[in-house]
């Protein structure tokens, strides 16, 4: 009966942590509100780096199955994949502040889940 609270425990925390895209949008909106000139913003990366969202929920997946899984190293592998993806778009863009953009998106979203994967761990670790 224990394991069957565990595994309860663990997809509740991964369910929590796919979710992580409207709080993520919503810190991204408050670091760089709207502004009436057409400059760079937050939320406007997706156009100029498509399939972010995907890319997002995915990131965050891998995150949270590293960490309660106890494989730490899994992060870095994330990171790199994800940037070594985006490179090429990074790099062709003649603005700076996209790469800006997009390294405060993927913190946010790899925090948000590690939250949920330190909570679960937490809460397994209570039996």
């Amino acid at each position: 009966m224990e394991v069957v609270w565990q595994g309860a425990v663990i997809a509740a925390g991964g369910l929590l942590a796919l979710l992580g895209n409207p709080p993520v949008r919503a810190l991204l909106r408050r670091i760089d509100p709207p502004q009436p000139k057409r400059e760079p913003q937050l939320l406007d990366v997706e156009e100029r780096l498509p399939g972010g969202r995907w890319i997002g929920i995915l990131e965050r997946i891998a995150t949270y199955a590293c960490i309660v899984a106890g494989f730490p190293a899994g992060l870095a592998f994330i990171l790199a994949v994800k940037g070594l993806g985006r490179y090429p778009e990074l790099r062709a863009g003649n603005d700076p502040r996209l790469g800006e953009l997009f390294i405060i998106g993927t913190f946010a979203s790899m925090l948000w889940a590690a939250a949920f994967a330190g909570i679960a761990y937490g809460v397994i670790q209570l039996w």
